[in-house]
């Protein structure tokens, strides 16, 4: 158990790091062929802070885990949502601008809207679906870029983050892309590979390790994200890009997943005499908290601390359900 335990934390260690390397080498080189810094911003950074989850939930489904490939993808955007933006939001409220949020927000919600009657209604994903979730992540990338372009106001907070970055040489930053390209790689199969000895070991379903385990490690360069942003003043930020991510499990992390092998909803864990628990819990907690950060964000434009605090305690709640029911 112990050796197991080890590489599943070493698994964590190399897709912080991996996911660090590539955004630093992949976004080197696009301002060395003088690409727009907002659309470095809109696509390489945004989609490199994802590529853990992209590596674990492929990597599972390539191996037939369909748990850890579900469970990964629902589990962070509950942690995301209800424990690093919680955080962010608890320690510093802050009034934000809705027009930042509508369009990331209304994505997401259709695309989660669409995954749960999925789920619901049919109990399995097929190829078809994934790539129409493909497609629309490309959608929503070109639709994000062509916003940001009209309003690039909205896009200065990221060029303050990027503005004091050391110059590298093409070779550094060529090497920083490989190597963080492979070290993700690596540290996805240790995740799926020893996740799925402990879940063995402890006696719990694949999904359980995917939706708590699995999902706070691959979601850990979202909270580092969401503390440095807070740190600099930059709470909308943090928030902004936790509802990117967000969208992004579903379209592009179980786009990818359902598109290399097709899967059904778990359905080891059950409650309430033989409901399966993916249909009752974790797709309304999906939803649920999605609505208490969003909707009054989007109404009054400002987050308040009780939002914070009631995240933390569904997240927690949520966490100890999963493993003592």
């Amino acid at each position: 158990m112990l050796v197991p335990v080890l590489l599943f934390l070493v698994g964590f260690v190399l897709l912080i790091k991996g996911g660090d390397w590539f955004v630093d080498g992949s976004v080197g080189i696009a301002r060395r062929f003088h690409l727009p810094e907002l659309l470095i911003g809109a696509t390489i950074v945004s989609i490199g802070t994802t590529l853990p989850e992209v590596m674990v939930s492929s990597q599972a489904a390539l191996q037939g885990n369909a748990g850890i490939s579900y469970g990964n993808a629902i589990g962070s955007i509950i942690c995301n949502t209800s424990l690093i933006a919680a955080i962010t939001i608890t320690a510093s409220p802050s009034k934000v601008q809705p027009r930042s949020f509508v369009l990331p927000t209304a994505f997401f919600f259709a695309a989660a809207a669409s995954y749960a009657l999925i789920a619901w209604t049919m109990g399995r994903f097929q190829r078809w679906m994934g790539l129409a979730y493909l497609a629309v992540f490309v959608l929503y990338m070109v639709v994000s870029t062509m916003q940001m372009k009209k309003h690039p106001e909205m896009a200065e907070e990221n060029a303050e983050e990027e503005s004091g970055e050391k110059e590298r040489s093409f070779a550094m930053e060529l090497l920083l892309l490989v190597i963080g390209a492979a070290a993700i790689a690596l540290g996805a199969r240790f995740l799926v590979d020893n996740g799925t000895k402990i879940a063995a070991a402890l006696g719990v379903p694949d999904s359980v390790i995917g939706l708590t385990m699995v999902a706070l490690g691959t979601s850990l360069p979202e909270l580092i994200t969401a503390i440095t942003s807070l740190l600099k003043g930059h709470g909308s930020l943090s928030l902004g890009n936790i509802i990117g991510a967000n969208l992004f499990n579903i379209v592009l992390v179980s786009g990818a997943a359902i598109s290399i092998s097709p899967f059904a909803i778990p359905t080891e864990k059950t409650v309430m005499g033989g409901v399966n628990s993916s249909m009752v819990i974790d797709l309304p907690v999906m939803l649920a908290v999605m609505m208490i950060m969003c909707l009054p964000a989007l109404k009054k434009g400002e987050l308040r601390r009780w939002q914070g605090v009631l995240l933390l305690t569904i997240y927690a709640a949520f966490t100890v359900y999963q493993f003592v029911s």
